[in-house]
């Protein structure tokens, strides 16, 4: 099982040899979650994205005027999203987060699941000290309530909502704007749970 380390080196070297097959799977449309949290930005807003994958939401954000900071922390991903983009994406793993007070939002889409339970708070922390205060930040993470690796070996934190709740309570000063269990889909295909939070740095 995936230890106290902010990222998980199976997982990130299952994405660095699935690079293309990962980013063409993802190539269309956008997260269903995007639209709800730019409408509470302000246009222009500074955005760090975690896990921006082939870059498909970095790209709907850039066309709809923010100012976003696209990263993955995997360089072969980070590579296809940058000639996506035609800017640059920083290769830049979960505990290499050190900016302060510098961003309006972080969007973390389908990204922070692989942050091992143990790691979360400090992980969650360190996006905290990242947003201005007042900031927006958004995660989702697959539901199930205990740990573990999907077939292909990827690590997930397989959080439910009481933990999920608890994690972000405790990690930081942040304000709980929204929290909801949904359905949703996956790399290996089919649907399952899937809880979503959006919280505001207080």
């Amino acid at each position: 099982m995936a230890g106290e380390f902010p990222f998980d080196p199976a997982t990130l070297e299952f994405y660095a040899k699935e690079a293309p097959t990962y980013v063409a799977s993802g190539a269309g449309g956008r997260s269903a979650h995007l639209d709800a949290f730019l409408a509470r930005l302000d246009r222009g807003a500074s955005i760090l994205e975690l896990g921006c994958g082939g870059g498909r939401d970095s790209e709907a954000m850039i066309a709809a005027g923010f100012d976003v900071d696209p990263t993955d922390g995997v360089p072969e991903i980070a590579a296809k999203a940058e000639h996506r983009l035609q800017r640059p994406v920083r290769a830049m793993r979960f505990d290499q987060i050190d900016a302060t007070e510098r961003y309006d939002a972080v969007w973390a889409n389908a990204s922070l699941l692989h942050v091992p339970r143990l790691a979360l708070p400090t992980v969650l922390a360190a996006i905290a000290r990242a947003l201005k205060p007042g900031g927006w930040h958004f995660a989702n993470f697959k539901a199930g309530g205990a740990e573990g690796r999907d077939r292909f070996g990827r690590y997930f934190s397989y959080l439910d909502l009481d933990e999920l709740k608890s994690v972000y309570t405790e990690s930081a000063s942040w304000r709980i704007r929204d929290i909801h269990a949904y359905e949703g889909g996956g790399y290996e295909g089919g649907r399952g749970p899937w809880v979503a939070i959006t919280v505001q740095k207080a």
